[in-house]
């Protein structure tokens, strides 16, 4: 028989055949504590046999157990060791249960009459006792192995259930519950170590009976807690009172167990269960909460690491917020004030939540406007200050032509910047610009370009690339750039774009190119320009259809509308233009 409850209860069943007795009981001894409970009985009141222990060496059962010995009473008045705990018994058969040498319990007959057991009886019950001796143990092997089987699938399922849980304050409440599945605990809490103060603070505690109560974080090595923690090790108490480290921070504590949570070489904290009773514990605990302890340690710092990366990415978001707005706010945001004859429109489609591209519209002198658009190699934040920082190169080079005694090109404008961005030593950024300068009381537009897709130019409803080639920004420090010199007429219109919009490609992996372009033109060329920009835009969305945008689009419309009216004031400062995306 493996189930021990069924062994026991057959026990009395067997017995009744060999011998006559009134009252029957099953004594288990545990071995840690010293005591004899009662298993089972037969004849026992039932609060007896709930609570009555015995330790070794008290009552008859008691000695049976202290000197190995069977102990047969005919009087049980006349031994001043029997303890009366059934009423009316006269006579007693107490016989260890011996397995390998050692005595595991003591099977236990009474009865109501004086001299009820013969030696014959004594004899026959040791025989028998030595089986029922082997039963029981191989029955608790079993339930061992069995209870050792589920206590591993125990915890398998709360180690993924640690697993799943990625809310730090969650995580630890939701671990007292689940430790709590395979360890019978009274007192128990979750102390996580502070690195910056170097203390333990108790994150969870939790004690049946009572409400706990709050305590004071501790030292870093100081108490039964500190020291597992410092010494990363396990620190099992059977009696605090008798161990000088203890403190007597919770009353009634007798017992303790602290297991440190380790992850590699450091560690995140400790468990630390407490009892009232002493010897609560044992190395069977210490071996469930080790285990326990070292998949808790990884769900704590996963749980943090999450945190960590959720607390980063709202600071990035709050962060990339901010700066989509400061860049936003550094584009171009209306046309020079009283500037006529000339209508200008502009559209930004960055890829991520922060561009590459860059477009101004300057007025530096009387009927000038300067018109740049630039892109940025790369993607994200890096290309977005690389380009706000050419962005005020770009006004400053602009602007300080009014103050020059031999005023500066669109050509020397970008050998300038050319200059200093080589010098900056990023060697894995460059930008290509166009940068155009219409001068209308002289009737010509100036184009320097310096790699970005050549404009294009529409007189008369005919629209066609103009020829503008040109070295990167920031490729080769002794780079130099031309001067483009072209008549301007009412009606002309230039449109400038990035290569994200020339480069784009559909599901197919077709690009859109520059032909879709110039026929968008053609057909759109009588219109404003702000209609002009966002056909081009719109076309290429078309034309992309699911496919993933891959680079920043920008496009700048310029059309003339009259040259003689075209006028323009010095703006004191930094002016820009009109459409965003």
């Amino acid at each position: 028989m493996l189930d021990l409850d069924d062994l026991l209860e057959k026990i009395p069943t067997l017995i009744s055949r060999l011998t006559k007795f009134s009252v029957f009981s099953v004594y288990l001894l545990d071995e840690q504590r010293q005591e004899l409970a009662i298993a089972y009985a037969v004849g026992y009141p039932e609060e007896i046999v709930k609570h009555f222990t015995l330790k070794v060496g008290q009552g008859t059962v008691g000695r049976a157990v202290e000197e190995q010995r069977t102990i047969l009473l005919d009087d049980v008045d006349s031994d001043p060791h029997y303890l009366a705990v059934v009423p009316g018994a006269k006579s007693q058969l107490a016989v260890p249960l011996r397995h390998k040498g050692q005595v595991i319990g003591v099977l236990n007959l009474l009865s109501e009459t004086t001299a009820a057991f013969t030696e014959r009886d004594e004899w026959i019950l040791r025989q028998f006792g030595a089986h029922v001796a082997q039963a029981i143990a191989t029955a608790r092997l079993f339930e061992s192995e069995r209870e050792y089987a589920e206590t591993l699938e125990t915890l398998a399922e709360i180690g993924r259930e640690m697993s799943a849980i990625l809310d730090p304050e969650e995580l630890l409440t939701r671990l007292a519950q689940l430790i709590k599945r395979v360890i019978d605990y009274r007192i128990f809490g979750i102390a996580l170590l502070d690195e910056a103060s170097q203390t333990l603070d108790l994150k969870v505690t939790i004690k049946f009976g009572d409400n706990p109560r709050a305590v004071a974080p501790v030292k870093l090595g100081e108490g039964l807690v500190g020291y597992a923690a410092l010494h990363k090790e396990v620190v099992l108490v059977p009696d605090v009172t008798k161990d000088p480290r203890y403190i007597d921070a919770v009353p009634g504590v007798r017992s303790e167990l602290v297991v440190p949570l380790l992850l590699k070489d450091r560690c995140l904290g400790v468990f630390d269960l407490e009892s009232p009773e002493v010897n609560a514990f044992n190395r069977k605990h210490v071996k469930l909460l080790t285990l326990l302890a070292s998949e808790a340690a990884v769900a704590i710092e996963n749980a943090r690491l999450v945190e960590s990366i959720r607390e980063n990415e709202a600071r990035f978001e709050r962060e990339l917020r901010f700066a989509q707005r400061v860049q936003m706010a550094l584009l171009p945001q209306e046309l020079p004030k009283r500037l006529r004859g000339v209508d200008v429109a502009w559209r930004f489609d960055p890829m991520r939540e922060l561009g590459g591209d860059l477009c101004d519209f300057l007025a530096p002198e009387a009927s000038t406007l300067v018109v740049a658009l630039g892109d940025v190699s790369g993607k994200g934040v890096p290309a977005a200050l690389y380009g706000a920082a050419i962005g005020e190169m770009i006004r400053g080079r602009t602007f300080r032509r009014r103050l020059e005694k031999n005023p500066t090109t669109p050509a020397s404008v970008l050998a300038g910047m050319n200059r200093i961005l080589y010098e900056r030593n990023l060697e894995e950024y460059y930008c290509t610009l166009c940068y155009a300068m219409f001068e209308f009381k002289k009737k010509v537009v100036t184009f320097a370009n310096s790699g970005l897709p050549f404009p294009v130019k529409c007189t008369n409803g005919k629209a066609e690339q103009i020829n503008l080639p040109g070295i990167p920004l920031g490729s080769f420090g002794s780079s130099q750039y031309d001067d483009f010199e072209i008549p301007l007429a009412v009606g002309d219109v230039f449109v400038l774009c990035s290569d994200g919009i020339f480069e784009a490609f559909d599901e197919q992996g077709q690009e859109f190119g520059a032909a879709r372009v110039i026929d968008i033109i053609e057909r759109t060329c009588d219109q404003p320009a702000t209609e002009i920009v966002n056909e081009v835009l719109a076309a290429v969305q078309t034309f992309c259809g699911e496919a993933p945008q891959a680079d920043d689009r920008t496009a700048v419309v310029v059309k003339i509308n009259s040259l003689g009216s075209a006028q323009a004031s010095r703006p004191p400062g930094v002016q820009a233009s009109s459409e965003t995306s």
